[in-house]
């Protein structure tokens, strides 16, 4: 690849020469270059006739005939490539995509006669999956570079798009790939390209299988459908357990080279399109990662080797949030579809909602039938099942229940029956160990095992092959492995920060012993059980659940949880149910404490950010739930009320379901819900996935594994943003594990013996390259530190000296500074947008730093920052000026309040903090174009006007693109004018001048239908009726027809525009029909056959658009 070059910069053109090079050179894969200086060229060697499609039909055609040679050409022109190279333009872009999946996957259903005259039913296959060789196989492979695809909506923001490369099989374009210079950062290719495209040519991810994101030294994976924190790296090419060095990758710049060679060779690349993309409830697009897909192909390796294994299919070793319960969907599809055989799957967990998770997976994306799976309500409805031949299964461990003494009963004979059972055990550390296990092995003598666990089943033994557990000899060894480390180094998980809150009521005794922390993992103990806990540990007991200590908590657990950066979910673990209830109750207690204490300071304030700021933690304090989250409470009623505890709400709310049907489970895995907060003991520790949560306060004492999965409830990837006080919506970058019990030392005990898999030597340490996977929470203020550090250095570089704000007495009356500090930074698009991701890991790290960071010594630049990227905000968006200065005010307050009245900082409350807005109230109609010039020739900061006119210009042109979409020209020439200065190719007077031109363009434009004489959805129709070459009297006969379509398909008789018409084959017929008749009326007669057909399709698709996505006057 560009190795060793990061250092210059590796430029995008490099890194597109060397990825089609690479895929030329090494896997036989053509390229195509169709650049052309106009974009609206159709000479660019694709073969195309119209520039909005991006399906190469030529090539789909040849393709099909040479995979599917039985099947009449005729048949498939006709019943195969247009639905195919049907635009979809009725259709959301994820409903045409699962479409085409699946005519991808499973080809193209077809009916013919044949030379005899007999009715034929065949499937038409797009792509040959058994043959991937570009070399010997039908398959065409094609790295097509630099497209221009014409946009296909109603108001774009460019006309045009030309993608840095697509990789088409057979015309169709799978992957996009797009890149950026490596001293770019890799996000800014989602914020500023992917969806761009996305929103202005949609048609292009109708195919799409994934996307590839490249600036060389990071390369990312993703769905198109997937938010940026859902696009994952592509590090592991063939073997599972290499070592990476990002590093070193990073340093070097081949990252991409990686992707190459690991999913986008041949082989690879069909695997992963027929075998590893899901829709799951039809809206929700689930790609596999790295390890998903090189985990499940090891499984199904040994699958197929399984004669020889003797029922032993392995342990598959997934740690928690890295979509385990997905990998065992795809592994039972992939052998449903490559397999020959007669299959049963029986999938065994321990507990309901893992069952029901598990059973709905598997429906709602379609792998199996209803009717081919079942989940039984009890043993012997579980013993039918088994013998009926049912595809899959899912069942709890508990229904192999057997009357005691009598051997359970062999559930099917693999001698006698033609069939496969496969036994799918998840958390099998859980469920193996007890007699309900001897009774399926007994039931299922015959079938072949297979583990999915997300914590490591052997734990210290796992570095001593010597010493095997009943675990490897019922499944075997370790089929796939991917530790906890290995996911928070590949951002699967987000990390971990662990902080020890309230030292002194730090439980120190380091000697307490394994049966301890076994009693404690068990909520439900018996009655010896529970004797033994409280007699042989009473001295530990006593001292966690003092009471004054728990005072103490709740009032930490009360200061800190509304002053988090991201407002997430919280969890609150305590040593039993009794303490977990009492917890609750003193939380609750000093949680409307502290909001009458805050009442009281707003009350008090002379500071009206002050209050508001109180105010917003007060509003927010109010809209918490809490719950009580244990097991079967009503058995211990009697013990509760001896403690002088009210258990009896808490039994009320987790046996309700609220108004909606929903119980306290549903309530805290939705984002929306106010739900925030659930005191636990044991319950929802271990499998249980509700992303948002992202705060755990630990008083338990915990180990091994019970620890592992406990810390892993916060480290899921959330796509839900919070909204903060600022206004601002936060991502979730991190989890924070708030320690009350110092079970620090266990936790690296713990990631030790369960988070790193197999180590060398005496595994001390982290891996080269590796970052901790759970990292103190100083960690944090030194990555802010730095960040800062990188912000101020980078804006030095461009003469913005941040420090010389930071250090004057008045920071943000120094207006002045800002404004010439905003017209640097607007002087080039490039600055702007680095600027703003600069400022986006500032902030966001700030945000993860709270509330700490409050009580340490303020940081002034990052103010500062936020500040002048207000002020950038203020020129170039569309925004209320009053609303962005009340979010800046809020920003900068956050640094310097706080809760204590005595310690506020009332000296920077003197500063103003207002954005002085010069831009100008923009009225198209009234603008004075010889005025605007002169004032810009005086203007002091002249990109500042460049770029209020430019926003002007976007947000005016973006409305009247929606008004009349046939102004895409206009959009293109914009582009054209932009791109030119950007490049250089003109002075920054000359760019002005070209807005200049091209806003009188627009304005005259604006005023096209009154000059015409119709409404601007009458002109609209016009212009795309019109014809090049037309006199003045067939004008106003085109002007007519434009008219009396809109009567005809609002008014007329018989109505056409019935509700959702554009669904069914005979209501579309008659809407085709009317807009022909009116056009067959009214259009001159200089218009032939073929342009009348073409008009009235146009006609038609604005219509089915309209409609669709009730717009405009159709709506």
């Amino acid at each position: 690849m560009v190795k060793g070059r990061v250092k210059n910069a590796i430029s995008e053109d490099d890194i597109e020469q060397t990825l089609v090079q690479r895929l030329q050179q090494v896997y036989g894969i053509d390229s195509l270059n169709c650049f052309t200086a106009k974009p609206d060229d159709l000479n660019d060697g694709s073969g195309r006739t119209d520039k909005r499609d991006v399906i190469f039909a030529d090539r789909l055609r040849e393709a099909c005939f040479a995979i599917n040679p039985d099947i009449p050409e005729k048949v498939i022109d006709e019943q195969v490539i247009d639905k195919i190279a049907d635009r979809r333009a009725a259709m959301n872009p994820i409903a045409a995509n699962r479409e085409l999946d699946k005519f991808i996957r499973d080809g193209v259903p077809v009916e013919f006669d044949d030379v005899n005259g007999r009715k034929q039913k065949e499937t038409v296959k797009l792509i040959d999956f058994n043959h991937p060789s570009p070399q010997d196989g039908p398959n065409k492979y094609l790295a097509v570079t630099q497209l221009w695809i014409k946009s296909s909506v109603q108001a774009p923001k460019a006309g045009y798009r030309r993608p840095d490369v697509i990789l088409y099989i057979n015309g169709l374009p799978l992957v996009f790939i797009e890149l950026k210079n490596s001293n770019v950062k890799l996000r800014s290719a989602y914020e500023d390209n992917l969806k761009n495209y996305k929103h202005d040519i949609p048609q292009l991810f109708h195919c799409n299988a994934f996307c590839v994101l490249s600036n060389a030294i990071e390369s990312k994976i993703g769905s198109f459908t997937a938010g940026w924190e859902h696009f994952f790296s592509w590090l592991r090419v063939d073997n599972e357990k290499e070592k990476i060095n990002r590093q070193q990758i990073k340093e070097e710049g081949i990252s991409v080279e990686r992707v190459i060679n690991g999913l986008l060779a041949p082989e690879k690349l069909l695997d992963y399109i027929e075998n590893f993309v899901l829709f799951h409830k039809e809206t929700n697009k689930i790609i596999a990662q790295n390890h998903q897909f090189m985990g499940v192909n090891q499984a199904y390796s040994r699958f197929l080797r399984r004669e020889e294994l003797d029922g032993k299919l392995g342990i598959f070793w997934h740690t928690q949030g890295s979509g385990k319960s997905f990998s065992m969907v795809f592994y039972v599809r992939k052998i449903f579809r490559k397999v020959t055989g007669n299959f049963s799957f029986v999938v065994v967990t321990d507990r309901t909602d893992l069952d029901d998770q598990i059973y709905r997976n598997f429906l709602h994306s379609e792998v199996i039938k209803k009717k081919d799976a079942a989940q039984p309500a009890d043993s012997s409805e579980l013993r039918d099942y088994l013998g009926k031949n049912k595809k899959v299964v899912f069942t709890l461990i508990q229904k192999f229940r057997y009357d005691k003494g009598k051997q359970y009963p062999q559930l099917f004979d693999p001698k006698k029956e033609k069939r496969e059972v496969i036994v799918i055990v998840d958390e099998a550390h859980r469920t193996q160990y007890k007699s309900l296990a001897e009774n399926m092995r007994e039931g299922l003598k015959g079938a072949h095992f297979l583990a999915f666990s997300g914590t490591p089943l052997l734990g210290k033994k796992y570095k001593d092959r010597s010493v095997i557990g009943k675990t490897e000899e019922w499944f075997g060894d370790y089929v796939s492995e991917y530790t906890f480390q290995d996911a928070a180094d590949d951002g699967a998980t987000v990390p971990l920060y662990y902080e020890k809150r309230v030292p002194e009521m730090l439980i120190q005794n380091d000697d307490l012993s394994d049966e301890f922390y076994e009693l404690l993992e068990d909520e439900n103990l018996d009655e010896a059980q529970q004797q033994k806990l409280e007699k042989k540990f009473s001295k530990e007991m006593q001292v966690v659940v003092r009471d004054d200590r728990l005072e103490t908590l709740a009032k930490d657990i009360v200061y800190h949880f509304p002053r988090r950066g991201y407002l997430g979910k919280g969890m609150v673990v305590a040593l039993d149910k009794f303490t977990a209830v009492k917890m609750y109750d003193k939380v609750q207690h000093h949680w409307k404490e502290e909001i009458k204490r805050l009442r009281g300071l707003i009350k008090k304030s002379t500071s009206d950010i002050e209050k508001a700021r109180f105010k917003k933690i007060v509003d927010y304090m109010r809209s918490v739930e809490m719950a009580v989250v244990i097991s079967d409470p009503k058995a211990d009623q009697e013990k509760f009320e001896k403690a002088g505890l009210d258990i009896k709400p808490h039994i009320t709310r987790l046996e309700q379901l609220d108004k909606h049907g929903h119980d306290v489970e549903y309530n805290f895995k939705d984002p929306e819900h106010p739900l925030q907060i659930v005191f636990v003991c044991a319950m929802w520790l271990t499998g249980f996935d509700a992303p948002t949560v992202s705060t755990l306060y630990l008083d338990k004492p915990m180990k091994g594994h019970t620890l592992m999965q406990t810390i892993a409830r916060a480290n899921r990837v959330a796509s839900h943003k919070i909204k903060g006080y600022s206004g601002k919506f936060i991502e979730k970058k991190n989890g924070e594990i708030v320690d009350y019990y110092n079970v620090f030392r266990n936790m690296k005990e713990a990631l030790k013996d369960y988070g790193q898999g197999e180590v060398d030597g005496d595994g001390d340490g982290e891996k080269e390259g590796e970052t901790p996977s759970v990292q103190e929470k100083t960690e944090l203020f030194r990555l802010l530190d730095d960040a800062i550090t990188q912000a101020d250095n980078w804006c030095k570089e461009r003469n913005i000296n941040l420090k010389s704000i930071a250090d004057s007495e008045h920071v943000f009356q120094n207006i002045e500074l800002f404004e010439e500090f905003a017209d640097t930074l607007l002087s080039k698009d490039e600055w702007r947008k680095n600027f703003y991701v600069y400022d986006n890991t500032v902030s966001s790290l700030y945000e993860a730093c709270k509330p700490e960071v409050l009580k340490q010594a303020r940081r002034p630049l990052i103010a500062v920052i936020q500040y002048l990227r207000g002020v950038v905000d203020a020129h170039i968006d569309q925004i209320d000026v009053d609303d962005l200065t009340q979010k800046i005010s809020d920003l900068l307050d956050e640094s310097v309040v706080v809760d204590n009245a005595e310690k506020f900082a009332a000296i920077e409350h003197k500063a103003n903090y207002q954005i002085i807005q010069k831009g100008k109230t923009w009225d198209l109609s009234k603008i004075n174009f010889e005025k605007l010039k002169e004032d810009f020739k005086e203007a002091k900061y002249k990109n500042v006007e460049i770029a209020e006119l430019k926003a002007f210009i976007e947000d005016k042109l973006r409305k009247m693109m929606e008004q009349n979409h046939t102004r895409t020209d206009f959009a293109e020439k914009l582009q054209q004018i932009v791109e030119q200065y950007n490049a250089g190719g003109s002075s920054t007077e000359n760019y002005f001048d070209d807005l200049m031109k091209f806003t009188e363009s627009m304005k005259e434009e604006d005023e096209r239908h009154m000059r015409e004489g119709l409404t601007e959805d009458e002109l609209e129709l016009f212009d795309l009726l019109k014809k090049d070459k037309i006199t003045k009297a067939e004008e106003q006969k085109v002007k007519l027809a434009a008219k009396h379509l809109i009567l005809r398909l609002l008014d007329g008789h018989p109505k056409v525009l019935v509700q959702d018409w554009w669904k069914d084959g005979q209501t579309q017929l008659q809407v085709k029909n009317a807009i022909e008749e009116v056009l067959d009326k009214d259009l001159p007669e200089s218009y032939g056959r073929i342009e009348f057909k073409e008009k009235c399709d146009k006609i038609y698709d604005l219509v089915v658009d309209f409609s669709a996505n009730h717009k405009k006057w159709v709506a």
